[in-house]
C-alpha cells in the first residue's frame, strides 16, 4: 500500500468527481455519486479505470462526470506587508 503523502510526492492530486447516472428502472431520474481519490492530472488514469468498471459491471448508465482536483502540497508563498501597526 502506498501512503497518501508518497502519492502526493509523485504529483498525484486529490481528485473529486461528481457522477450523474440513470438506473434502468427509473430512466427519468438522475442520481448522483461522489468519487474521491488521488489521481494524476490531466489524464486521470484511476478515474478512467473506475468509470470503465462502472460501464462494464454496473447497471446505472452514466449521464455526466464533473471533475475537480487540487494539489495539496505546494511551495510556501510569501506576501509583502502593506502596513505595520504598533500597539502599546
Amino acid at each position: 500500500m502506498t501512503s497518501d503523502l508518497a502519492l502526493q510526492m509523485k504529483d498525484y492530486r486529490l481528485t473529486t468527481a461528481e457522477i450523474l447516472y440513470r438506473l434502468p428502472d427509473h430512466p427519468s431520474l438522475l442520481q448522483s455519486y461522489i468519487w474521491q481519490e488521488y489521481d494524476l492530472a490531466p489524464d486521470f488514469p484511476t478515474l478512467k479505470r473506475f468509470l470503465d468498471f462502472w460501464d462494464n459491471h454496473l447497471e446505472g448508465k452514466l449521464y455526466s462526470v464533473k471533475v475537480a482536483n487540487v494539489s495539496l502540497i505546494d511551495p510556501p508563498k510569501a506576501k509583502h506587508v502593506d502596513a505595520l501597526y504598533r500597539l502599546h
